[in-house]
């Protein structure tokens, strides 16, 4: 019987990652510190983050680079002394390590990049509580294949004011010399496209993230995905 080889991956990148029983200290773009340890809980890499008197443990899954540690929609992903943490409700942070420079004064451009701006749309009546809108940080560069989904946020739009902000963040070494990176929106429910955006909205200007504002159209007059 062929053996996974997925246990032996992790435990690649853990050892490259972090050492066990380590404990770091992260400073975020919202002012907040956390620790993080890592360890080897029951024969497989994990990270425990102590944060505002809590403990969130989540194991090691594979990542294209760096080390993504991830249980269900929470992520924690780090790349060197760069880090962002998902909480799985929408909220992303955005983190440096030890006496690194916090990510709002650093002027390199770091291992991530965050993406952030607006969603809006006219409807002509209130859209379901249950509808949900999907951002998406893609690669479209592509000629004749689907678009390469770098990102993805999910958000409830019950209770949501318009503009709806977003923001997420993709791993910089992700992006090929020749991508082209954009971010699409779309407005779904039940799995039935409902809005959708009908230009391309790039999220880079000279290699630097830049505030992207999406105006979404009813499916029947957008003019392609």
């Amino acid at each position: 019987m062929t053996r996974r080889p997925f246990p032996l991956l992790c435990l690649f990148v853990f050892a490259l990652a972090h050492a066990e029983g380590e404990r770091v200290t992260y400073t975020c773009d919202d002012g907040s510190r956390f620790a993080a340890e890592f360890m080897s809980g029951a024969g497989r890499p994990q990270a425990t983050l102590f944060m505002a008197g809590r403990e969130i443990t989540l194991p090691l899954v594979p990542a294209a680079s760096g080390a993504l540690y991830r249980d269900g929609d929470i992520r924690f992903h780090t790349k060197g002394p760069d880090a962002s943490f998902e909480d799985g409700i929408g909220h992303m942070r955005r983190c440096t390590s030890g006496n690194a420079p916090s990510p709002e004064t650093s002027p390199a451009a770091g291992s991530f990049a965050d993406i952030a701006g607006s969603v809006t749309w006219r409807a002509a009546s209130p859209l379901p509580r249950d509808a949900v809108l999907i951002v998406r940080v893609q690669d479209t560069a592509r000629a004749g294949a689907p678009a390469l989904t770098l990102a993805e946020q999910r958000i409830g739009l019950a209770g949501h004011p318009l503009p709806i902000r977003f923001k997420l963040t993709i791993d910089r070494d992700l992006i090929g010399k020749s991508a082209q990176i954009t971010v699409a929106a779309r407005i779904e429910r039940k799995g039935k496209l409902l809005f959708i955006s009908d230009s391309i909205h790039r999220a880079f200007i000279d290699g630097q993230p830049r505030q992207v504002d999406i105006r979404l159209a009813p499916v029947g007059v957008a003019r392609g995905s």
